[in-house]
């Protein structure tokens, strides 16, 4: 599933990114994967990836 439109980046990126680094905000998982938010319509949904509980084990 796309997450971000803008930047054309998928859950599983996004997860990949959350669990390999200490990272607790959408805009820095959106940097690693060498991005940044544009509209900002697609962080609370990554916010909501990235703090889900079997994503920090």
């Amino acid at each position: 599933m796309v997450v971000c439109v803008c930047n054309a980046i998928r859950e599983r990126e996004l997860r990949e990114a959350a669990r390999d680094g200490d990272v607790r905000c959408a805009k820095t998982a959106f940097a690693r994967l060498g991005a940044k938010p544009k509209c900002g319509q697609c962080l609370n949904f990554a916010r909501n990836i990235i703090n889900e509980p079997t994503q920090n084990t």
